[in-house]
């Protein structure tokens, strides 16, 4: 695996999270720029420019190409907890 600084939008997984902040990839499969559907947003991206994150524009959906479970991705438990968090406040409890 590597690491990478990943950049992002600031909203939704990613609030409070420093940006850029370093993450873990075990492979180099990606999005495609250009084949994401329209009800999907990018949220986070490479240096690159290779697309890291993306969020559906209107249900609670994100999707990552890092591992925030990795000991090597910094504030994964951050980004992790706050998907929790958004789940918690779209299901009311």
């Amino acid at each position: 695996g590597k690491t990478s600084p990943i950049r992002h939008d600031e909203k939704g997984i990613y609030k409070d999270i420093p940006n850029p902040f370093e993450a873990t990839r075990y492979h180099s499969l990606l999005i495609e720029k250009g084949t994401l559907p329209d009800e999907f947003e990018v949220s986070a991206w490479t240096d690159e420019g290779e697309i890291m994150g993306i969020r559906h524009k209107e249900h609670l959906m994100e999707g990552v190409q890092y591992h925030p479970e990795s000991i090597l991705t910094k504030h994964g438990k951050d980004i992790l907890r706050n998907f929790i968090d958004l789940a918690r406040v779209r299901s009311g409890r």
